[in-house]
């Protein structure tokens, strides 16, 4: 289509027997029930970067979803991101066996402790030697908040208030904690950091207190890449703030072009250029050698697709009981303190016909949910490029079918077929996650970011 814009690919995961659709860890060609096992993660990585694929990307959820008839049944019965273990912890082993490939983390600014966290991420910045980014979310279940002994949920954009801060923190102990040259490390002298070159933070916010040193040297990128998947209004503005790439999850080609020219727009008012986010959206992607198998791999996935778990996700993501309806019932618009882009994306932006809670519990192109290929690898291919050029999208996020064969099977049928369209790159660029997306940044934040703005400026001498 005359596009010469290489499409990024990330293959989105979970530490959980299934992840986005639910049920499909009991098809008997899945690995699902395999996600406690080293291996599992480490056959993942050797499987992506044999593809070229740019990151695994981990999505995370702190606490059980218990939207759907007011318990977590639904979604323990089916599998479906829940249990789910710590993302961070399979990290290393995938980076053990990857040279090139990236991981984007999930972390939770709500609840994490941000001393805390901003450590993790450094010591896996350093184990990776850079190839680490930060999925930065801010919360939406309110058995979150009464797990961890809160007495509610924070609102929607409160949280994004607080968000703010909590970058504010994170800016000033991975950027300015630390002097470029300030860990010496001369074995001759006996000396490993110098002191005077190590300044404590000292940050008392409205929501945090910090005073203290960065217990990391910096590493690589000193602040991972950020990832933001806010697409409401306020999300947006954080994005356009704080993000260097975002993710947002819809089927629709104009609502996807849309919300990009308005994470853009957003970047703009911040003082950033338009290009300094890349945006992804999700994809369920079901390809084999001819269309009519791989409309044969979507019947026999649909056949352990999990209605009930299903709607149960869709509860999830719009904060809405799905079990108080009946099938027919239409999807209306209702706001909430969940995912307020998907319900937009559900109703106000739905171009066909008004959907009904019985679409959303099936296998398929819903609206509202990511987009949706099955075909061949030349008519995914069409569609890709066809998303990129009309939408302006960057990337893809792969949703997790069954696998290791549909992801496989785009590693083998999808990716040949892009290359040959110079549509994919053919060997990995060098450098740390930052440098391979952004090779003119030299792995630091940009000058125009606003994270950049802590970095400790040592005087020039006199």
């Amino acid at each position: 289509m005359g596009r010469t814009k290489q499409i990024a690919v990330n293959a989105f995961s979970m530490a959980s027997p299934t992840q986005s659709w639910a049920g499909l860890w009991a098809h008997p060609q899945s690995n699902g029930l395999g996600y406690t096992d080293l291996e599992f993660w480490t056959d993942l990585a050797r499987l992506c970067e044999r593809g070229l694929i740019d990151a695994v990307f981990l999505a995370d959820v702190l606490g059980a979803n218990d939207v759907y008839g007011g318990t977590p049944d639904a979604v323990l019965r089916a599998g479906t991101m829940l249990p789910n273990n710590d993302p961070m912890m399979v990290i290393s082993a995938m980076a053990a066996v990857s040279r090139d490939l990236c991981f984007g983390i999930t972390g939770n600014t709500t609840y994490e402790q941000p001393y805390l966290l901003a450590r993790r991420f450094s010591t896996l910045d350093h184990l990776t030697k850079g190839r680490v980014a930060w999925n930065v979310v801010t919360g939406i279940l309110a058995s979150t908040a009464r797990a961890v002994g809160a007495t509610q949920q924070v609102a929607h954009d409160a949280r994004y208030d607080i968000a703010d801060e909590y970058m504010e923190l994170m800016y000033k102990l991975w950027e300015g904690c630390w002097e470029d040259g300030a860990a010496v490390r001369d074995k001759a002298s006996r000396i490993f950091a110098d002191p005077s070159r190590i300044h404590a933070v000292h940050h008392h916010g409205e929501h945090y207190r910090c005073d203290g040193i960065h217990l990391s040297e910096p590493s690589p990128q000193r602040t991972p890449l950020i990832y933001a998947a806010g697409a409401s209004s306020r999300g947006r503005v954080f994005a356009g703030r704080h993000a260097e790439c975002t993710f947002m999850s819809t089927s629709d080609i104009g609502f996807a072009r849309k919300t990009v020219r308005a994470y853009r727009d957003e970047a703009v008012r911040a003082g950033r250029a338009p290009d300094s986010i890349k945006v992804f959206n999700a994809a369920t992607v079901i390809v084999a050698p001819t269309s009519a198998e791989a409309r044969d791999i979507q019947r026999d996935i649909a056949a352990y697709s999990d209605e009930t778990g299903n709607l149960a996700m869709f509860s999830q993501w719009l904060g809405i009981d799905l079990s108080k309806y009946a099938p027919d019932d239409p999807i209306t618009y209702v706001e909430s303190n969940a995912i307020q882009s998907i319900m937009e994306a559900m109703t106000t932006h739905n171009p066909g016909r008004p959907l009904q809670v019985r679409d959303l519990g099936r296998f398929g192109k819903v609206g509202g949910r990511e987009a949706f290929f099955v075909g061949s690898a030349d008519e995914v291919c069409d569609e890709m490029a066809q998303w990129v050029e009309e939408a302006d999208i960057d990337g893809f996020n792969l949703v997790r079918t069954v696998e290791p064969g549909g992801l496989g099977a785009f590693v083998d049928l999808v990716v040949p077929e892009l290359q040959d369209r110079g549509l994919y790159k053919t060997a990995y660029a060098p450098g740390t996650m930052r440098e391979k997306f952004f090779p003119e940044t030299g792995g630091r934040l940009p000058s125009d970011h606003v994270g950049s703005g802590y970095r400790r400026r040592v005087p020039e001498p006199a």
